[in-house]
């Protein structure tokens, strides 16, 4: 990694910390530091599942389990079971107090008044400009926190992408998708050695998939590529691509190739800017019109 680059990330992480306070013992003079401060927000006054506040914020959980203590012992919220009349118990919630949406709505204005703040001594056009460009790195930092790693296909996580796959390209094929008459894919392929499943995820919730199929001295296949309509222009799909590559050629495939329908065209688009050139038909699938060929380097 370039050291230069290393070193604006960090100056810029200083001057950020700086300008919005988080250095305080006392977050925008609520008496309490910016944990706790963010934990009350991320709350707010709907309630939040435990679980999905600890994924969310990439907490401990024995921070998190601290945070909410205090908040608990300052009698801002209470803690318990999402169904208090006989629901799963371990499903637990957090909710604001009558004090706690009070500091809840007092912590909006008071970081409306901090966005002010830092918008005012700047002209208008130097305020389209940092807001502009706030947008672009807020994107790139969402970017920057997904994670691809291995997936079994039988996982609840691996299903719920596989099935918003189905969804999704059968809402834009000319004919719909049944996955009966598509050419199948087992989950027994899909598992090492003859191949993986590649699960995205972003604060442990699943929002991208790709697999790949090993075939020995063949070509391997590349399948199931899918991500989700949230987070798409983040460059997750070439993520996942490109990763789906890299696992088939350490394994010694020489070669990729998959198969598509004409009416994704941002995944051919992909395709053909990273390189896959399109060739002849080497199989028989129903919905497919377009077949990609790329050679992997060793």
């Amino acid at each position: 990694m370039d050291s230069a680059l290393i070193a604006a990330v960090r100056r810029f992480n200083r001057t950020v910390t700086q300008r919005v306070g988080a250095l305080d013992d006392e977050y925008m003079a609520q008496g309490r530091p910016l944990g706790q401060a963010r934990l009350l927000w991320e709350i707010g006054p709907a309630g939040a599942e435990i679980a999905a506040l600890r994924a969310r914020l990439g907490l401990d959980s024995g921070y998190l389990s601290r945070l909410l203590r205090t908040l608990k012992n300052d009698g801002l919220i209470a803690v318990g079971p999402a169904d208090q009349t006989g629901g799963d118990g371990r499903v637990r919630v957090a909710t604001l107090t009558d004090a706690g949406r009070t500091q809840w709505a007092d912590l909006d204005q008071r970081s409306d008044d901090l966005a002010a703040s830092i918008l005012e001594p700047l002209t208008e056009h130097r305020r389209e400009r940092l807001v502009t460009a706030m947008a672009e790195v807020e994107r790139l930092l969402i970017s920057s926190m997904v994670v691809i790693e291995p997936c079994p296909p039988s996982d609840p996580r691996a299903r719920a992408c596989l099935r918003a796959y189905a969804r999704d390209i059968a809402r834009r094929f000319d004919d719909g998708f049944d996955p009966a008459l598509s050419n199948p894919v087992h989950d027994e392929a899909l598992v090492p050695p003859n191949g993986v499943l590649l699960l995205a995820t972003l604060n442990s919730e699943p929002i991208g998939c790709g697999a790949v199929k090993l075939h020995g001295d063949a070509p391997a296949e590349i399948k199931r590529v899918w991500v989700a309509d949230t987070v798409r222009g983040l460059g997750v799909g070439r993520r996942l691509l490109g990763e789906l590559e890299r696992y088939a050629a350490e394994r010694g495939a020489t070669a990729v190739r998959l198969d598509t329908n004409r009416n994704l065209t941002e995944a051919i688009a992909l395709y053909r800017a990273t390189g896959y050139r399109e060739i002849e038909a080497y199989n028989t699938e129903r919905y497919a019109h377009h077949w990609f060929e790329k050679q992997l380097g060793h």
